[in-house]
């Protein structure tokens, strides 16, 4: 199953986590409150009250720019949109390894099944803990009736948010800037209803779920949702590999010859299920398992290692 899910911004505007647009500001995670706020004037002055008067200036900047940030969100509804694609695969794991089993689908040429290649941990996050690799929480190799599933996606915004006011006569350093950390915001709010929707309808291993935002924020739900750059997926070059299972283009995101994503304002990864799956780090690796790792992904050492600089020693 593959499908691209187009949003418009305001429906996806409550699965926007406003902690880390604040902090893309320099804000304090607390001040980022503010967007939970009931609107009414009379609820903004009494939170700005609740302030030690040496903290109330900034605390009224952080309010102004929530406003300014709504205000933004208006406009950008109007012409603008966000997009997700996301596939779900039966597939198996092989040691370190996914073998993902596409639908047959001869315009993409992806051919069954497909191996996506994972990095273990070598030293385990506590003591006595066994080093995880994502590979762990997919059932292992087995026949046909025996598979696991996974998902994989890509979600970005219209590539123009991210260049409004950079230029020409309508100029704006702030506005500019707005729009960027706004897209960056609503890439990930996409992907955040795409994730929920998944768990609910189409893989529907969760379909009672009903979660806060806050809670979605918190990652109570069942499962994970790992993306690529972050420290279980360092590699970068995977998402070559997402690509050609899903068309990236589909959803309007290009990659550059090193693997980064065109507009920036995007963002891809994996979806896993397991009731036992949860987050970590790969962290340090040794060029044993650097070799092993270009190995099984059919790529040199020396092009993988530019992906990995920063888990070499």
């Amino acid at each position: 199953m593959v499908r691209t899910l187009v949003y418009r911004f305001h429906d996806i505007a409550a699965y926007i986590n406003w902690v880390y647009f604040f902090h893309a500001w320099g804000f304090p995670p607390r001040l980022a409150v503010v967007a939970r706020l009931h609107g009414c004037d009379a609820c903004r002055a009494s939170w700005l009250a609740s302030f030690p008067e040496e903290e109330r200036n900034r605390a009224a900047e952080a309010l102004q720019l929530f406003k300014d940030a709504c205000r933004m969100l208006d406009r950008l509804d109007e012409d603008y949109r966000a997009y997700v694609r996301f596939g779900l695969y039966a597939c198996h794991a092989e040691g370190d390894d996914l073998l993902l089993y596409p639908e047959e689908d001869a315009a993409s040429g992806v051919s069954s099944p497909y191996r996506l290649s994972f990095l273990r941990q070598q030293h385990a996050q506590t003591e006595g803990a066994p080093c995880l690799c994502l590979s762990d929480f997919v059932r292992p190799t087995g026949g046909a009736n025996e598979r696991d599933k996974v998902g994989v996606f890509v979600g970005t915004v219209d590539a123009d948010v991210e260049r409004l006011y950079a230029c020409g006569p309508y100029a704006d350093d702030f506005r500019h800037l707005l729009a960027q950390t706004l897209a960056d915001r609503l890439a990930e709010a996409a992907v955040e209803r795409m994730h929920q929707e998944v768990r609910r309808h189409y893989w529907g291993y969760a379909p009672e779920e009903a979660l806060t935002p806050e809670e979605l924020f918190a990652e109570k739900f069942r499962g994970i949702r790992p993306a690529v750059g972050y420290p279980s997926l360092p590699d970068q070059s995977l998402n070559f590999d997402l690509d050609r299972l899903l068309d990236f283009g589909r959803a309007g995101v290009r990659l550059t010859e090193n693997g980064a994503m065109i507009p920036h304002a995007s963002v891809s990864g994996l979806m896993m299920g397991h009731p036992q799956a949860r987050y970590f780090s790969v962290g340090p690796i040794g060029e044993d398992q650097l070799d092993d790792y270009a190995r099984r992904k059919g790529m040199p050492a020396d092009t993988v290692r530019k992906y990995l600089a920063a888990n070499l020693p």
